[in-house]
Parts: C-alpha cells; structure tokens; sequence
C-alpha cells in the first residue's frame, strides 16, 4: 500500500470515528439513542443513502470473497483485501445508524429514489450503476488466474464509479454531518482506487484475456 492510499484510509477512519463519538454528544440521551445529534434528524437522503449503499457494499464484499485467496496476481490479492476490510467497516457503521434511526435494514428493490432517480420513483437495485449482473458474478466465479483478476478489476471499477456517483450526491442532499463525512470518505477512496484499477489495467492486467 503507498503513502496515498494510506492517507485516504486514515482519513476515511477519522471520518468514521468522529461519526461515532457523536452518539456521546451533548444532544441529551433521547436524541443521542435515536441518533439525532443537535437536531440533526436524518432525511430521505441520509436513509436512502445508507440503505442503497449498504446493498452496494455488500455485493462489493462478494466480489471480493470471489477472488481472495485464489491466483489472481499479488495486486488483485491486496486490492480486494483492502475494499474487504473498508467496506465491511462501512457496512457495520451504516447498519447501526439505520437502527439508531428507527429505519429498516432490510436490502431494497427499489434504489436511489432519493436522489431523484427516475423523478423520484427510484430504480430497480439490478439497475443500480455499476451493480453486477448475476451472469458477470458466475463469469468472475469461473474464470482462472489473472483472467479472474482482470474480471475483478473491471467490474470493482464500474461497481466503484456508481457508488462515487451516489456518494457524491449523498455529500451534497444528506442532513446529518456524519452521513455527508462518510460519503466525502468514500469519494475520496474509490476515486483514488479507481485510478490504481486504471494502472493496473494498463499493465500487468492488459495482456489477459
């Protein structure tokens, strides 16, 4: 892992912390067990955005089970292990604002109402940008060696420029602080791995099939 990607992480954490050590604010103990810290009551965006990505995450956690440990190239090995820990992390912080919030956890099938998709009826989740079909999850499941890595590395990048789309989105509608530092966090961290998925994909990955 290079210093870059070292401070993005770092700073993803420190995002994360700072939402948690809100639930202790002085907002008053009603507030702080519903997590409304200082008024902040969340909108349709801080729990559409939660929901949506949680699924999001949680196929990305898939992808990742599908190639980690097998002969994918030492790069694929540590950048799915690296969106593993990340997102797992995210997903345990966004389930437990969900509950807080007195919103469901249940995985949607309909997305990204929210945000004004399709004038705000929202979308089917297998619409969802950069959500993988079931027939490109068994192609990742069956290819071998570095072709399965070159799989992961095209479909995680497609997966992670939705979800900086729906971040980017999030930072900007959602009302509660912590909400909108996560999805800056996020911006920031898959942007810059997507641009190391480019590298790779330009290098040692190019030549497979």
């Amino acid at each position: 892992m290079n210093i870059s990607r070292r401070r993005l992480l770092g700073a993803s954490a420190t995002h994360l912390a700072a939402g948690s050590l809100l639930y202790g604010s002085a907002a008053g103990p009603a507030a702080s067990a519903l997590g409304f810290v200082d008024g902040e009551a969340p909108s349709d965006a801080d729990i559409g955005f939660c929901t949506d990505m949680v699924v999001h995450h949680v196929q990305a956690l898939a992808m990742c089970q599908r190639v980690l440990g097998r002969r994918t190239g030492d790069p694929v090995q540590a950048a799915a292990a690296e969106v593993l820990q990340n997102q797992a992390m995210e997903v345990g912080q966004m389930r437990a604002w969900l509950t807080d919030w007195g919103a469901s956890t249940v995985f949607p099938t309909t997305v990204m109402g929210w945000m004004g998709a399709n004038d705000g009826a929202g979308i089917p989740l297998a619409n969802m940008p950069g959500y993988a079909t079931d027939a490109e999850l068994r192609g990742l499941s069956t290819a071998k060696g570095w072709r399965r890595g070159k799989r992961w590395l095209v479909l995680m990048r497609a997966h992670h420029v939705g979800g900086v789309a729906m971040a980017t989105m999030a930072a900007q509608m959602a009302a509660v602080e912590k909400t909108r530092r996560l999805a800056t966090a996020q911006v920031a961290v898959q942007t810059f791995e997507i641009s190391q998925y480019d590298e790779l994909l330009a290098g040692p990955y190019s030549r497979s099939a």
